[in-house]
């Protein structure tokens, strides 16, 4: 993890693992300022690093809201003030989400009537809004950076938006738009305000967005901690060809990652191709193996072609990689002949294939690691060899606890718990022996379905799930 301080006006801001966070936000939009306290009236500020398709070009979007209001008196924020968290509140808000006029209406009706008061009273002003600006612009020389900035019709939010075409943006571009930020935060609260100030800009673990296969990243891989930690290593290499050069040193150009199914073998390439910032092209044995008199040949042959021609950073994943190459070397009916042809072409393209387009890294995924033939991933073609073992006591917890938290993270409003407080994560990594990561995330489905169930057919309050429940997914797929 590489981490860069600087100064601006008087504050210390330190900016974590700037090329991860824009390598994840080619997958999913990443906040990248918590926590952060500033002088008044500035009351929040929000800055996120997302991608986009810009007049089709794909671009890295940097944006920042910078608000002076209270959490405003929105028709949701009214409506969460007058349901609360009670029985009926929550009933009533149940009633209002399946389109209940009736519920509606009286739910709006008090909600007018407490708006009205507040603003009666004055308790509605907690900022007084900046008159009227014209959009502007803001800009880093350094960098050839320029942010857009907006106001909306209250004054009191301001809004900041650059772009960057995603093959230049570098690191410099975020710490450029962070000026731009504090630049803004400036003029409103002055040229002293954040002296002695300190921010972190660092990467949101857990994006609000329901995580699939394809958009995992590595901080969410629970219970590899041996694993993740060499992935990352091999995506700072990837991310950093001029260290690499400066050093002569030659990254890996091959990883082979075998173990048990279910272990998260094709996740883990997933979560490595998002931190590299890459694209993702799975390889399945349809894909290569052809009934036909040489069709395999051709097909391995135009694999290595396209890759030799990407432009764009691109992780290959040979999943399954046993039923593409399996027993090398042996047999000697038309199958064998095939395959035996395919690994020896096989080899030849992985030669030199760093050589012929550095842009390009390979993983192999195998349940079977025997079934290999050793020449085939030897150092030089398959640098990196990791066994991704089914996980112990200790990770089955922690996978536990980071499933729990990403399914809290985007399913968890105000008035709704989807998880009790008082589970024990220890107790059910415990009970879980033997148990893999896709085997929790079945546990967790299945009680996930049951509680919507409920739900449907109660219509009303179900109970968050609760260590008993969990406890009996466990022993009901262990059997």
């Amino acid at each position: 993890m590489t981490e860069t301080s600087f100064q601006y006006a008087g504050a210390t801001v330190e900016l974590v693992d700037a090329a991860t966070i824009l390598a994840a936000a080619r997958v999913n939009p990443v906040e990248v300022l918590r926590k952060a306290a500033f002088p008044e009236p500035v009351r929040r500020v929000e800055l996120t690093v997302s991608s986009a398709e810009v007049a089709g070009k794909p671009v890295h979007v940097f944006a920042a809201e910078i608000s002076t209001a209270a959490d405003p008196l929105s028709k949701e924020r009214i409506r969460a003030l007058v349901l609360g968290n009670d029985p009926v509140g929550l009933l009533l808000a149940k009633r209002i989400e399946a389109g209940d006029p009736v519920a509606t209406r009286i739910v709006d009706g008090v909600g007018a009537a407490a708006a009205a008061a507040y603003k009666k009273l004055g308790l509605d002003r907690s900022a007084q809004p900046a008159a009227h600006r014209e959009p502007a612009t803001l800009a880093d020389a350094v960098v050839g950076l320029q942010a857009s900035v907006t106001y909306d019709e209250s004054g009191t939010i301001v809004r900041l938006r650059a772009e960057v075409p995603r093959d230049d943006v570098q690191p410099a571009h975020l710490q450029a738009f962070v000026g731009l930020t504090l630049q803004a935060v400036l003029e409103l609260t002055g040229p002293e305000s954040l002296s002695g100030r300190r921010y972190v800009i660092s990467r949101e673990a857990l994006p609000r967005v329901a995580t699939t296969t394809a958009t995992v990243t590595l901080d969410q891989v629970g219970g590899l901690a041996d694993v993740v930690a060499e992935l990352r290593q091999i995506a700072v290499s990837f991310r950093h060809p001029e260290a690499m050069a400066r050093w002569g040193a030659r990254r890996p150009q091959g990883i082979l990652m075998y173990g048990p199914p279910g272990t998260g073998k094709t996740m883990l390439s997933r979560a490595l191709a998002n931190e590299i910032g890459a694209d993702f092209r799975e390889i399945r044995t349809p894909e290569i193996l052809d009934k036909w008199l040489g069709g395999s040949e051709r097909n391995i042959k135009q694999i290595f072609r396209d890759a030799r021609r990407y432009r764009t950073p691109t992780l290959m994943l040979f999943d399954e990689f046993d039923s593409i190459i399996s027993y090398a070397g042996s047999g000697g009916d038309a199958a064998s002949q095939a395959i035996n042809a395919v690994a020896g072409i096989f080899k030849q393209e992985m030669n030199d294939l760093i050589e012929a387009n550095p842009n390009v890294i390979v993983v192999a995924t195998t349940n079977f690691p025997h079934r290999v033939d050793d020449s085939l991933i030897r150092s030089g073609r398959f640098d990196v060899k990791l066994s991704v073992p089914k996980p112990d006591e200790a990770s089955r917890a922690e996978i536990f606890r980071k499933m729990i938290a990403q399914l809290r993270s985007v399913h968890e409003v105000s008035g709704f718990t989807m998880f009790a407080d008082d589970l024990d994560l220890a107790e059910l990594g415990r009970l879980s022996l033997g148990l893999t990561g896709a085997d929790i995330k079945e546990i967790l489905r299945r009680v996930q379905l049951s509680k919507a169930m409920q739900d449907a057919r109660s219509g009303g309050l179900v109970a968050p799930i609760s260590q008993d429940e969990l406890k009996a997914s466990v022993a009901e797929l262990l059997g």
